[in-house]
């Protein structure tokens, strides 16, 4: 049994070699790359771009080209029978004024700047999640490093037990008891190893990597420290107010719904729009005599008009209406929901700061108890080898330690999970995006 614990470790040994070391920033920087929620959103930038053209196309001018052509058949006195003939149209609009050129202008440059706010929510959210799984990553390893490491020490007095025991001076009970207290820590370890593996299932999929069978296989490099925080909490909530990029997506919609609104009411103004219309006719083409005593009414040729057409609805049937209301309701919608974002905006910063106090105590205290506790274990573990102490004794001593290192590090990832909200409702995930500026638009 023992050899086959010893070729699971080497094999386990072995795996965590082959892994690909990574770090922090390498796994921010391959989620900006390859995330598929962030490429998607580049793509919809681009495609935000081509909807900006087609908002701004009704206040460019409008030309058309007309080409036309056949044969004309018959018998007629003087002519042939077979007549082809050929002539060209064309058509030139210009908007002298309509009320909807500017708000299409207007709303084609916020459907970028929308695009470009979906695109940094998205890479928010994604960075945000990524750095949730290192940080759990990192946090499951060190509880599986612990309880290998008290594994161990388990095992060193089962070993001494078990001397013991053979040397006449304890029981076969104080050996079974020892073996029973080192199996106890396998049902855990394990579940932190299915903690850890899930992980990296989450941390490889916001990398975009591959989860085939031929993936590689990556391990999280780092260590949970713990850090002193002092933060202004009035000026960092001015600042997330302006900076967090579902705040401006939030306004950018409010803005986007109120230039629909000017768009569909500009059906209530009049239009007038410039018009050049014109015909070519290559040859002069007869038609048939149509009674006039003037063989010039029987040609037709070139000709072109210029004018301005003016169009002015003065009954609206209700279609025009209520989609003003529609359109007017809509962004009544989006002001509330822009409100109750700016309002929930102090209270979760004031939440992660008071929560940055409570782990700061939390920390303190577990740190001398640590100490404490390990030295406790040290000599009940001495003392046991020499049959002064019980195996009780032993076991309240592991128990102890291994629930009070456990905490420490439980602090020390609640501190960094913190950190990551905290970035995150700040709107500062962007300095891991090579901005120099530290955010984008």
């Amino acid at each position: 049994m023992k050899r086959f614990a010893l070729v699971i470790t080497a094999a386990i040994a072995c795996a965590a070699a082959n892994a690909q070391a990574l770090s922090l920033d390498k796994a921010l920087a391959r989620t900006l790359e390859k995330n598929p929620m962030i490429v998607d959103a580049k793509l919809a930038l681009e495609q935000a771009v081509g909807r900006r053209l087609v908002l701004r196309s009704n206040g460019l001018p409008d030309a058309r080209i007309q080409i036309l052509g056949g044969d004309q058949g018959g018998k007629r006195a003087g002519q042939s029978a077979n007549q082809p003939f050929g002539f060209g149209r064309g058509f030139f609009t210009q908007a002298l004024f309509d009320a909807a050129v500017p708000a299409s202008r207007r709303r084609g440059d916020i459907e970028v700047l929308l695009a470009e706010q979906r695109l940094n929510v998205a890479v928010v959210q994604q960075l945000h999640t990524a750095r949730i799984a290192f940080y759990t990553a990192l946090f499951n390893d060190s509880l599986r490093t612990l309880g290998e490491a008290q594994r161990q020490r388990l095992a060193e007095n089962v070993t001494a037990q078990a001397e013991r025991y053979q040397a006449g001076r304890a029981d076969r009970g104080a050996m079974v008891t020892a073996q029973l207290l080192e199996r106890e820590l396998d049902p855990r370890i394990e579940d932190v190893r299915r903690l850890y593996d899930g992980a990296l299932l989450t941390l490889a999929t916001c990398m975009g990597e591959n989860l085939g069978p031929t993936a590689n296989q990556v391990r999280p490099e780092g260590d949970l420290t713990f850090a002193a925080t002092n933060l202004d909490l009035p000026s960092e909530t001015t600042a997330a107010l302006e900076d967090r990029a579902d705040l401006r997506l939030a306004r950018l919609l409010v803005r986007a719904a109120g230039e629909d609104q000017r768009i569909i009411e500009a059906a209530y103004y009049p239009a007038l729009d410039a018009t050049i219309t014109g015909t070519y006719i290559p040859i002069t083409v007869h038609t048939a005599n149509g009674g006039s005593p003037r063989s010039s009414d029987n040609i037709i040729s070139s000709e072109g008009t210029v004018g301005v057409a003016f169009t002015w609805r003065v009954v609206d049937n209700g279609k025009v209406g209520g989609q003003v209301m529609r359109a007017r309701a809509i962004r009544e919608m989006n002001e509330i929901s822009l409100h109750q974002l700016e309002a929930n905006v102090s209270l979760e910063l004031k939440r992660i700061h008071n929560n940055f106090h409570a782990i700061e105590g939390r920390w303190n205290s577990l740190s001398a108890a640590v100490a404490g506790a390990e030295q406790n274990v040290t000599v009940v573990q001495r003392t046991l080898a020499e049959g002064l102490s019980s195996q009780l004794e032993f076991r309240t001593a592991e128990g102890s330690f291994l629930e009070t290192k456990s905490a420490l590090l439980s602090a020390a990832y609640q501190q960094n999970v913190a950190r990551a909200e905290w970035d995150r409702a700040t709107g500062r995930y962007f300095q891991f995006s090579g901005d120099t500026a530290g955010k984008l638009h």
